[in-house]
């Protein structure tokens, strides 16, 4: 799990999560709006947020707690939507 860097710095290569880490809070918004947009979630499943992790200090997505504001504006917005359903047009056109 540790991987020693320059004989004296420690870098984690995984959290003891198990989750994907993101090196900063806007890469993490970045993969919530990509898998709000990629993947179909049933009612009040799913991301809904980034946090911090205190094991790793990278930062996760998860289903708890209250929605990111950014996700919450695109969902209010249509853009969701809209991004869901450019998806599903490239996911066909790619199949031929």
């Amino acid at each position: 799990m540790w991987e020693l860097y320059d004989r004296s710095i420690k870098i984690m290569r995984n959290c003891v999560s198990h989750k994907k880490m993101y090196q900063s809070h806007e890469l993490a918004v970045d993969a919530l709006i990509h898998a709000r947009t990629r993947f179909e979630y049933a009612h009040n499943t799913g991301p809904v947020a980034v946090y911090k992790c205190e094991d790793c200090g990278c930062y996760h997505l998860t289903s708890q707690g209250k929605m990111n504001e950014t996700l919450e504006k695109y969902l209010a917005e249509g853009k969701i939507q809209l991004q869901k359903e450019g998806n599903r047009w490239l996911d066909k056109l790619k199949r031929r």
